[in-house]
């Protein structure tokens, strides 16, 4: 089991990225991103479920960030655009074997992957 993230970098506040977590040695009921910035806390950002396709966001990025995936290649993604300075984090995905419904909670996860830096300059 391997989680691929890549596709950080350094943006400008209002700028676009697109992260993605190339998933690979089984299916998953669901698939998640988490964000920690230095001193913080890891932070539930976005999470999707695999069959349903049904997305789930933090308040924080609601209406900025859009989660998907696409099955044929296992691979999940993260369109985050009007990046804010308060959105530099160290992003991480992370997937689920099982549906638990704490999509939230990274306690449920049982695989991650080995993060992307995200830098938003102000």
């Amino acid at each position: 089991v391997q989680l691929q993230a890549s596709g950080g970098g350094l943006v400008q506040t209002g700028g676009s990225l697109r992260l993605s977590c190339a998933a690979s040695g089984r299916t998953y009921a669901g698939m998640g991103w988490f964000r920690q910035a230095p001193g913080n806390e890891r932070e539930f950002v976005a999470a999707i479920g695999w069959s349903s396709g049904r997305p789930y966001y933090a308040d924080s990025v609601k209406g900025r960030f859009t989660i998907s995936r696409d099955n044929a290649k296992s691979t999940v993604y993260l369109q985050m655009n009007s990046l804010k300075p308060e959105d530099t984090a160290l992003y991480y995905c992370a997937a689920e074997r099982y549906y638990s419904g704490n999509y939230r909670q990274s306690s449920v996860y049982d695989y991650w992957g080995q993060g992307t830096l995200v830098t938003v300059s102000s």
